[in-house]
């Protein structure tokens, strides 16, 4: 009897049982395993062409873990995997602690568990593109053209000058240079060509 009220437990179930003299044992137990049964369950998104995922929370976990074994492919020392990396880390530690998608979508703040499964998809797709790209490896014959216009500036361009940087900017600068493995960019520049920068 209690386990079919647990199957078909509602909203109402906690008072059907104290109604009909099952006893506190029975509440208790309605409490404690009918609980997952009588979560809350999203009907819709609200959002056009945007399904409702019943399982989000599982189905986040594994594309945050799979994120993180992708971000691997990525040079430690780049942005790119810093930041995905940390966002991710953030999102999956918080669907491994919350078991309900109100809570998840609380925490995370940035909308709802599909939109989040979205942008995890999108995730994924994008650290592919990247690899395949390869942003971060520059050949090292690789010649940037520099070029230097005189051309007089027209008159309906304002002639400011943007403020100077502040000093954390350069000191920062110097503390990513003595961490980077990266040689620095060298300049070079022959009297008859155009200036030209290369790494």
């Amino acid at each position: 009897m209690l386990t079919l009220c647990a199957a078909f437990a509602s909203s109402r179930g906690v008072d059907f049982i104290n109604q009909t003299g099952a006893g506190k044992g029975a509440s208790m137990f309605l409490r404690r395993f009918a609980g997952p049964l009588l979560a809350k369950v999203k009907e819709t998104t609200g959002i056009v062409g945007l399904d409702v995922v019943p399982n989000a929370r599982e189905v986040l976990i594994s594309l945050y873990s799979k994120t993180l074994k992708e971000i691997q492919a990525v040079p430690p020392d780049e942005g790119y995997r810093k930041a995905v990396e940390s966002f991710t880390t953030h999102r999956l530690k918080v669907c491994q602690e919350e078991e309900d998608w109100e809570q998840i979508e609380k925490r995370i703040g940035c909308g709802q568990v599909e939109e989040l499964i979205e942008e995890a998809r999108d995730e994924l797709t994008l650290i592919g593109k990247m690899i395949e790209w390869d942003p971060w490896g520059v050949p090292d014959d690789y010649e940037c053209e520099v070029i230097e216009n005189d051309a007089p500036v027209p008159k309906h361009v304002p002639l400011h000058k943007p403020p100077p940087l502040p000093a954390e900017f350069y000191m920062t600068l110097e503390e990513l240079k003595a961490t980077s493995n990266r040689p620095p960019p060298i300049a070079a520049k022959k009297d008859d060509e155009p200036s030209t920068i290369s790494s």
